[in-house]
Order: structure tokens, then sequence, then C-alpha cells
């Protein structure tokens, strides 16, 4: 019996996994939490589901609706006592974006973190960052904020285009 158990368990855990793991972020919606790297630690306790994610910004206005988007997600597979915490610590980082996540990105036309700016001795140096729309590395930042808090507002010099650079942090 404990077998058949620890068999259910399992596969409960593994629907719920990919179940939270399906939502998309509100902000861009051709990213999953799971892409973003938000989707933390996925849990099933008997009946209960306590998915743990990690904001990209402490303040992101977003984590209301990704909680509302869990909960119902889950629900609608069958997971009623569903809860969603929220955790600091340790902070949010880009490197927790998928390799897929970064690709959906630039495919949507935002172009995805490079990485910290290369620091020697005293003076930042900025990396380049691609344009999504042409390729072209003759870009400039326009405004620190772009749409949200998470990207600023970047143009291409060759192909004029305004586009979303996903900041590094």
């Amino acid at each position: 019996m404990a077998c058949v158990d620890s068999t259910k368990d399992e596969i409960a855990l593994a629907r719920a996994r990919e179940v939270a793991a399906s939502v998309v972020d509100p902000e861009v919606p051709v990213l999953t939490i799971a892409d973003l790297g938000i989707l933390r630690d996925v849990a099933v306790e008997g009946d209960r589901v306590t998915v743990t994610i990690t904001p990209t910004y402490s303040g992101c206005p977003a984590v209301e609706t990704i909680r509302d988007d869990l909960v119902l997600a889950l629900g609608a597979e069958g997971f009623a006592d569903v809860v969603v915490r929220t955790t600091l610590s340790p902070a949010w980082t880009t490197d927790w974006m998928s390799a897929e996540g970064r690709s959906k990105l630039e495919a949507f036309g935002i172009a995805p973190p490079t990485g910290r700016a290369a620091v020697r001795g005293p003076i930042p140096v900025r990396l380049r960052i691609r344009c999504p729309q042409c390729g072209s590395l003759d870009t400039r930042e326009l405004a620190r904020f772009g749409s949200t808090s998470c990207k600023a507002l970047w143009e291409c010099r060759a192909c004029l285009e305004p586009f979303d650079h996903f900041k590094a942090h």
C-alpha cells in the first residue's frame, strides 16, 4: 500500500510542477514563470500544493497576478488547496532564465539579458546590446525603464526600431 501511495504522490507532484511551470508571465506573455526562472519550488503534501516563487524585483507588480494564475491553473487540474509563497532570498537573477526563455524573448522582439557590465578598475564598461529586429550592435539606451521596471528602452541606430532590453541583474 505504501508503494501505491508513494507512486500516487510522485505523479501528483510531477503534474503540479508541470502545471505551475506552464503559467505565463503577465508582463511578458511569451515566457512561462519557469522560463523566467521565478518558479523556485513545488511541493505536494497530502491535498496541499505549495508553490514558491521569487519575483524579478521585490516590488514587482505582477506577483499578485502570478499568484492568482497559479491558484487558478492548479485548481483547474484538481488541486483545490494551493498555497503560493513568495521568497526574496536569494534574490532573483537573470542567470536563472532558461536558454529557451532567452530565445523566446528575442523572437518576441525583446533583447534578452546579456550579463552584467564588465568592470576593470574604476571605469565600468557597458556590454553592447544586439537589436532583436535586425541583429545590429549599433544600439543605444533611450530610457533606463521600459514597458516594465525589469526592462530598459533601447533604440537601434541601424533599423531605427525601438525595443525593450531585459536588464541583467
